[in-house]
């Protein structure tokens, strides 16, 4: 089959799926991407993939908002589409879903929409703003012919709030192969355990919450892997920013620390935090769609729904060091049966052949 993925957001979560999925989807698929430049895209993003990938980059991407705004992004994501002449259409976050839906005939070509985290249950924003974007998800999903293909449960249970009846879930997998190497077997925690996390420090992560989190733990050290326009929060003294790094860097910081740490606001199904289940890591996230699909209280980690528990979260897994381990091997464990990248790849081609057969009948 050929196959054409949108993706105005190349940077982040989207990109690493997109990266993992497609190594797989090329062994039997002509692939295609269509993608646009975020802040935090990689210079040499084209590097990343293989080299049988067809990377098309539109320049009339410019964000979200910018993308959906431009009329020249319709027409050139049309123009595309009518060169490439793809069997099916996969269309990636917000704004693709957006532009996707519309100018591409869902009656022609099977059309699938994954949000990576609906807009309009982000922190992001005003009001006003994600009542629209629900306004807007909710018209789609009922007039629109395309098939939302959900990547956690939690996103699922959302689509269908939405009265989407095309719809299913894929859970997020992660290429585990590359992580086999940096795992490394721990009997206890230091005098001064590390705490990370992983991502762009922008609001939907909280940097605030971390920063607050660190000010109140000052005896440990705490590490940002990654970078964004909300750095200037993260004040605390013992906190270390590492910047924007690539794939192999970011994976052996979360590798060498104690605990991992996710105080997102809102999430889709978080691959940071599925590396860092892989890695072993006792992992202490938010309280939010997608964290709480894949972390099992006092099993597999903890759920936190403000700072205190965060803190006291912390606490317990540093005191009792036993038990936080037993949470990392379950953990790991949870990864392996449910979530790596042969899993999620062979149902999304199970997916694909269901509604490419009913386009050909």
């Amino acid at each position: 089959m050929r196959i054409l993925h949108v993706a105005e957001p190349f940077a982040t979560g989207v990109l690493s799926f997109l990266e993992d999925l497609t190594k797989l989807q090329v062994e039997e698929n002509d692939v295609y991407i269509l993608w646009g430049t975020r802040p935090l895209t990689p210079p040499n993003v084209e590097e990343l993939f293989d080299n049988r990938v067809h990377l098309i980059h539109i320049k009339e991407f410019n964000g979200a908002i910018g993308s959906v705004i431009n009329p020249n992004a319709y027409r050139k994501i049309r123009q595309w589409y009518k060169k490439i002449k793809p069997d099916i259409v996969h269309l990636h976050s917000t704004a693709s879903g957006l532009i996707g839906r519309i100018i591409i005939p869902g009656n022609k070509v099977p059309i699938f929409y994954t949000p990576h985290g609906y807009s309009h249950l982000s922190g992001n924003g005003s009001k006003l703003k994600r009542s629209v974007f629900y306004i807007i998800e909710k018209l789609l999903a009922r007039y629109c012919k395309a098939t939302t293909i959900a990547c956690s449960e939690g996103e699922y249970k959302e689509a269908l709030r939405l009265y989407d009846k095309h719809c299913t879930f894929v859970n997020n997998g992660i290429n585990t192969e590359q992580l086999d190497s940096l795992i490394r077997p721990k009997e206890d925690f230091p005098a001064h355990p590390t705490i990370a996390t992983s991502g762009r420090i922008l609001l939907q992560k909280n940097p605030k919450l971390f920063n607050e989190i660190a000010l109140s733990l000052p005896e440990y050290n705490f590490v940002w892997v990654g970078a964004g326009e909300l750095k200037t929060e993260l004040t605390a003294p013992n906190i270390k920013i590492t910047g924007w790094q690539d794939r192999e860097y970011s994976l052996k910081e979360v590798a060498s620390c104690d605990l991992f740490v996710l105080t997102s606001l809102w999430e889709g199904l978080p691959i940071s935090l599925l590396e860092a289940m892989y890695l072993k890591k006792t992992c202490i996230v938010s309280n939010v769609i997608g964290n709480n699909q894949v972390i099992t209280p006092k099993q597999t980690g903890y759920l936190c729904d403000n700072k205190n528990d965060f803190i006291s979260a912390i606490k317990d897994a540093i005191k009792n060091v036993s038990s936080s381990l037993k949470m990392g091997e379950r953990a790991h464990d949870e990864i392996c049966s449910k979530y790596s990248i042969k899993i999620m790849a062979e149902r999304y081609n199970e997916i694909y052949r269901q509604e490419f057969k009913k386009h050909t009948k």
